[in-house]
């Protein structure tokens, strides 16, 4: 599973035009990619089922399905085999991806700031954008051991932390 760390081009096909926006927004721009890349990198979910079921936005396994492949072939997933069980595999990040967290980030921040969102579902958007770039340059590390050299998962870590603050605030939401 170990990857090496290169700044190669993605291997994707030319679009429409050479401006780096509409390159990102084919690739990235549908509907379900970004959730994909978001319930991976936030949800610490590597296997398909684990994606299908934890889909708060309820993605059809037809179109998981699809995303995997399409985000595998450009170069911001691997599908690896799952040493545990040899009919299943996991899906990491690639570096591509791990460097999507500033802009995840900051898409979160934006929604919170003018979208009608829930506390719960905002509460690490908040995290993040109160933490900045040292904050997101600490959890592109931690996603870096984990994806790219199948470290565990830090108890104390960026992911904990905002996992943490995610059922902290459901749990207060709750009552």
């Amino acid at each position: 599973m170990s990857q090496p760390v290169a700044y190669d081009k993605l291997p994707v096909a030319p679009g429409k035009s050479g401006c780096p926006i509409n390159m990102t927004i084919e690739l990235l721009g549908d509907r379900w990619s970004l959730i994909v890349v978001r319930d991976i990198m936030f949800g610490g979910h590597t296997h398909f089922r684990e994606l299908l079921g934890s889909s708060l936005e309820g993605i059809a396994s037809n179109i998981l399905a699809n995303r995997l492949a399409k985000l595998v072939a450009a170069g911001l997933l691997t599908r690896d085999d799952d040493p545990s069980h040899r009919q299943k595999v996991e899906y990491h990040l690639t570096e591509a991806a791990i460097q999507l967290v500033p802009v995840l980030a900051q898409l979160g921040a934006w929604g919170a700031r003018w979208l009608d969102t829930t506390h719960e579902l905002t509460v690490r958007a908040e995290l993040l954008a109160a933490g900045g770039p040292p904050l997101w340059e600490r959890f592109m590390a931690e996603l870096r051991a984990t994806h790219l050299t199948g470290a565990p998962a830090p108890a104390d870590g960026v992911l904990a932390e905002l996992t943490a603050a995610y059922h902290q605030a459901c749990a207060g939401h709750a009552g």
